[in-house]
């Protein structure tokens, strides 16, 4: 199934609608319809918005942007009109990807990007599954993870799976690239291909390794422009932030898959709940979440203030009903008063959100006692932050990240 829109948000409400129907479906914007039946023919096409042209001989059901389609209108296009059939389970998934695996990469060997995040996890233990041994998983330490990451990663990676762990320590080689850069963008452009670098140097000590497995999912391709048609909200260092000339072919089993799908093949795989429902932290890191420059000091700052937020909203029973809860280092200081003296201090901001994939997103009403809390650790535990603000904002119009 294919769905073509003028508007976006309403296609992606409608695609998870279907998806959960066991029927697979993909997103299409109307300008590049005619090229993308062309090259992937599909049963049926939901026009989701005005300005989407019905394709000739094939069954169309028009959504308006109201998306008010009843769910039995839903089910006979999809069953009875374009005779789709119910193959869009979690354990179908598996055994496909599975397969497609084994047919990319044969008896090669392969390398994965662990980062400790729910999308990494899941692609190695998929890939683990189905190659086994020919598998080697590379955790690079950049230096801009999470308070505790690295070792809870390592941890929780050696008792989980039974795959070589080779842990690189790239810290300062990360800091110095970035030095002095503060367009996002680059930031972005600069963590991918250093990642694709180290990855590739690592793969040349194993020896005639040739894959590399990344967790990119549907939502990272999306927001790159890397589907065509699609414009660029921000390039996701594993989609648009890699580099043109790379050694290693890409092995993406998760690449067709929302967030919450993720989430269902890692319990379907066994992967412990505490790493399968962890809150999505970005490949770039805290470089993301540090508006300007990133300094080793700037990194510590962010990293103290965002490991408050995490424990209180962990304390106040908060972190289900959220789809992330992190802090932002802003570029701009404030003046502040510390034991009667004057201070001009950073400001940091708080932001939690409620989503279901991350493509739309609506800021948490966190209790006030929670915010308290949390901006009274953050002023009194950080040296340095004089001030703290929680953001309102909602995805669109403007992003989760600030970078």
């Amino acid at each position: 199934m294919l769905i073509a829109y003028g508007d976006g948000g309403l296609a992606r409400r409608l695609a998870r609608r279907v998806r959960a129907l066991n029927v697979y479906c993909e997103l299409a914007p109307a300008r590049a319809l005619a090229a993308r039946l062309q090259a992937q023919p599909a049963r049926g096409v939901i026009a989701a918005g005005d300005g989407v042209e019905a394709p000739a001989g094939l069954p169309v059901l028009r959504v308006d942007l109201d998306g008010d389609v009843p769910e039995e209108a839903l089910q006979r296009f999809l069953f009875d009109e374009c005779g789709c059939a119910r193959e869009w389970t979690v354990a179908a998934f598996i055994e496909r990807a599975i397969a497609q695996v084994r047919a990319q990469v044969g008896s090669g060997r392969i390398v994965a990007a662990l980062s400790g995040g729910v999308d990494s996890a899941v692609a190695a233990a998929l890939v683990h599954r189905a190659v086994g041994d020919q598998l080697t998983c590379i955790f690079v330490d950049h230096g801009l993870l999470r308070k505790g990451e690295p070792e809870q990663v390592v941890e929780a990676f050696r008792r989980q799976f039974r795959a070589q762990l080779v842990v690189v320590d790239a810290r300062q080689r990360f800091l110095d690239a970035l030095a002095g850069v503060v367009d996002p963008e680059r930031k972005r452009k600069i963590i991918g291909e250093l990642f694709i670098r180290v990855f590739e140097e690592e793969a040349q000590r194993l020896g005639d390794v040739r894959y590399l497995v990344q967790g990119t999912v549907y939502t990272d391709v999306l927001e790159s422009g890397a589907e065509a048609g699609h414009g660029v909200v921000k390039s996701h260092h594993n989609v648009g932030g890699l580099p043109e000339r790379m050694a290693l072919e890409l092995v993406e089993p998760l690449r067709d898959l929302f967030k919450d799908e993720v989430r269902q093949v890692g319990l379907a795989l066994g992967l412990p709940e505490d790493l399968v429902w962890r809150h999505p932290f970005p490949g770039p890191g805290l470089a993301v979440r540090i508006v300007g420059e990133v300094t080793a000091e700037r990194v510590e700052i962010l990293r103290e203030a965002d490991a408050i937020v995490r424990e209180e909203i962990r304390r106040a029973g908060l972190e289900r009903q959220l789809f992330q809860a992190f802090a932002v280092l802003a570029d701009t200081r404030t003046v502040g008063v510390r034991g009667g003296s004057r201070t001009y201090g950073a400001v940091v901001a708080v932001r939690a959100v409620t989503s279901v994939e991350g493509l739309e997103a609506q800021w948490a009403r966190l209790p006030y006692d929670v915010l308290d809390q949390i901006s009274e650790r953050i002023l009194r535990e950080v040296p340095g932050v004089s001030r703290v603000v929680y953001d309102i904002s909602a995805k669109p119009p403007s992003t989760i990240e600030w970078e």
